[in-house]
């Protein structure tokens, strides 16, 4: 009998150890939710023009904004206060400010949303201000909300005697709860008796697989895909049944492969970001500095005394072009990307110049990843 278990736990261990190559790939579990949205379900922009008041004399120069000015007659105008349109306002105590807010999915009518206060005009801070009130609109030019309230600048900034000091950005500041819904946006979870949900990216496999997990789930014949992208789901007519459907359907976990190998370059800032997908195949690169250096000099040819000539200027331009070593340096292959960094790492070349490198290996098949430049 004890041989038997003997053996019976061997079989065991074997079939497990045989079954880890199964688990042990680079696939994870992601729910639907984090995949895909439901189609319709969306955010709204908002924007607003108006004044933000009580500044410490860090306003708009209205000499040099013109709108501003107007801006405030506009709004004395309906208070009850009126201006002639010629009078010379010299407040430095106000900025006229870009108001921006996002209006979520099922928003109603008196809910709080955040706002963001921009300068649009020459101000030196909106610290300590407040924003009179200000409609928002929304692209069909109706208004959906108003906005109002004590901005909150997260920075400080002090000058005097022509020397400046400034701790992060005083131009832009924000609200909590600084706008109220005033008209809603209807939203349609699906049409019919079909909910759509879209893929965050177009992958044939992953929306495969998406459908296929709704399917274990819900039922088979629930979900079908529509494209590389979109996916119908058959959901409940019924309002509360529907949500608890769809409550269900985001939660439905779906196993994903390892995401594709890329490379993002960004040259405006040199920066260059990998994932771990990415690897090297062996190659040989040379690379060398040029760098060219111009100098120009003033030289001042004066006259003799009482010989009745002129000053003369000329100037003297030396240029100078270097040619950096580039010797050719072998890069072996990289399988992961701790391996990839430092064979990168070993050219020893800036972040401009490994763009250009980057490039060349790409187009040379060296590197096993999509290049995408933004």
């Amino acid at each position: 009998m004890n041989n038997l278990s003997g053996k019976f736990l061997r079989c065991l261990a074997i079939i497990a150890c045989g079954a880890l190559p199964l688990f042990s790939g680079h696939a994870s579990a992601e729910r639907i939710k984090e995949l895909a949205r439901v189609q319709g379900v969306r955010n709204n922009q908002l924007v607003g023009y108006g004044l933000v008041v009580g500044l410490d004399g860090t306003g708009d120069q209205t000499t040099q904004t013109p709108f501003t000015t107007q801006s405030i007659i506009n709004m004395l105008a309906q208070l009850g206060t009126t201006l002639p349109t010629t009078q010379t306002l010299q407040l430095k105590n106000v900025a006229a400010v870009m108001v921006t807010a996002t209006l979520p999915p099922f928003a109603r009518v008196g809910q709080q949303i955040d706002v963001t206060v921009s300068s649009m005009g020459n101000a030196k801070s909106l610290r300590g201000g407040t924003l009179v009130l200000t409609p928002l609109k929304g692209a069909d030019g109706q208004i959906y909300g108003q906005a109002q309230g004590n901005l909150l600048v997260g920075g400080a900034g002090a000058s005097a005697g022509g020397s400046k000091a400034v701790v992060n950005h005083l131009l832009a500041g924000r609200i909590a709860g600084g706008a109220t819904v005033e008209r809603e946006v209807p939203t349609m979870l699906g049409q019919g008796p079909f909910v759509h949900y879209e893929m965050g990216a177009t992958d044939f496999s992953t929306t495969q697989r998406a459908v296929e997990a709704i399917n274990r789930e819900m039922g088979a014949g629930t979900a079908q895909a529509i494209d590389g992208r979109v996916i119908r789901v058959a959901a409940p007519e019924e309002a509360n049944a529907r949500v608890a459907f769809m409550g269900r359907i985001e939660n439905v976990e779906v196993r994903t492969m390892k995401a594709p190998a890329k490379v993002i370059v960004n040259p405006r800032t040199g920066s260059v970001v990998m994932n771990q997908t990415v690897t090297l195949e062996p190659c040989a690169v040379a690379h060398g500095n040029l760098s060219i250096v111009v100098n120009t000099e003033n030289q001042v040819s004066q006259p003799n005394p009482l010989s009745g000539g002129q000053t003369v200027v000329t100037r003297q331009s030396d240029i100078e072009i270097k040619q950096g070593g580039g010797a050719l340096m072998q890069v072996k292959a990289g399988a992961n990307l701790s391996e990839v960094v430092k064979a990168i790492n070993a050219l020893g070349a800036n972040p401009q110049d490994l763009l250009s490198i980057l490039q060349a290996m790409k187009a040379a098949g060296a590197l096993r990843a999509e290049l995408e430049v933004i």
